[in-house]
């Protein structure tokens, strides 16, 4: 049987939790549109009937801190109570994309702004609970860096400003860890960030360097964290305490084109997580988010995955699973490419093969 170690069991319950605003300006609400703000405790419920005692969840920073330095925790209290009584083990999201509005997220204000409102949910859940506080200080720093500062998908819809954002973003979380360790030295901290797999259409060395500049680019977040880039924002490997890996079923594409829903063949080793990522936390690493790329099981079913981890990993990392490859997949060489020959093709179909 599976014994966890991080978290109390093994599969974790999920609640999303944005609060962006849209390119039309639109602030979203997710916990209030889909209602968990109001039965956090029957979702919670919910949860524990299923052996499922662990989740992510979020505060609303755009609704606590209406007036700077004022802090209303009337929409969080109800469910950091409601999860504590019943025994369901937290990972807080401090800001999921959204933050007040009369602060503008390019300016160090930001940074600082944050960094109390950190502490100040810190000190509270340090007053209402004594079990260990589990956070997520900003969600998906290199996916938000992309979606909402090179391509202005939404806030702060800036366009070719990513590499600005995600320093901004890396400075802030690192601010924040500090702020909530000066209150609460026993927290734990978690980095989410989408895992993605970009290939080269072109066996040419210069699509190959290419697309792996671009699939290198989702661990720049992290490196940052712990130091290995930038390491003037202050980065060290004590802020990359652990890393979630999400996994979405349109993650991997060839350079230059569109999401693939087939499996993209990758050189090399290739499994459920990255290597690159665990190596770079001791081996804290974990998937909050996996793909849907199945119909569900029941939920019985997957308990009794649960005990039973290897297996599982074994063959969800069956045939060509595509996460990022911690090997380059061939800069300046020939590397094999995801198709066959028209005749291979044909040989193969009359053989019968798919």
């Amino acid at each position: 049987m599976h014994r966890p170690s991080l978290f109390q069991t093994f599969f974790l319950g999920g609640f999303e939790c944005s609060t962006h605003r849209r390119a039309d300006g639109r602030r979203l609400d997710l916990l209030a549109s889909t209602g968990h703000d109001r039965w956090a405790a029957r979702d919670y419920a919910a949860l524990q009937q299923h052996g499922i005692a662990a989740a992510r969840d979020g505060l609303r920073w755009h609704l606590i801190e209406r007036t700077p330095g004022r802090y209303d925790w009337s929409s969080f209290l109800p469910m950091l109570r409601t999860a504590h009584e019943q025994g369901t083990q937290v990972i807080w999201d401090l800001c999921h994309y959204g933050w007040p509005d009369d602060i503008d997220v390019w300016r160090p204000e930001f940074v600082e702004r944050f960094a109390r409102f950190a502490a100040a949910a810190a000190k509270l859940m340090r007053e209402e609970t004594d079990s260990t506080a589990f956070y997520s200080p900003i969600n998906e720093i290199s996916y938000w860096s992309w979606a909402g500062g090179d391509h202005g998908q939404f806030n702060p819809m800036g366009v070719g400003r990513g590499a600005e954002l995600k320093v901004q973003l890396v400075r802030a979380s690192i601010a924040a860890i500090d702020a909530i360790r000066a209150v609460d030295p026993g927290a734990r901290f978690v980095q989410v960030d989408p895992a993605i797999h970009i290939r080269a259409s072109s066996d040419r060395p210069g699509p190959q360097r290419e697309a792996e500049v671009a699939r290198q680019a989702q661990f720049e977040a992290w490196d940052m964290l712990c130091g290995k880039a930038w390491p003037g924002l202050g980065g060290k490997p004590d802020y990359l305490d652990i890393v979630g890996i999400n996994y979405y079923s349109n993650n991997q594409w060839y350079l230059g084109g569109a999401p693939s829903s087939r499996a993209i063949r990758t050189t090399g080793r290739s499994r459920a997580s990255s290597p690159r990522s665990t190596s770079a936390t001791g081996g804290r690493c974990w998937s909050p988010r996996p793909a849907r790329r199945r119909p569900a099981r029941p939920l019985a079913a997957l308990r009794r995955r649960a005990g039973r981890p290897g297996a599982a990993a074994r063959r969800a990392g069956g045939g060509h699973l595509p996460v990022p490859d911690p090997r380059l997949p061939g800069l300046g060489r020939r590397t094999p490419l995801p198709h066959r020959p028209v005749r291979l093709r044909r040989r193969q179909r009359r053989a019968g093969a798919p």
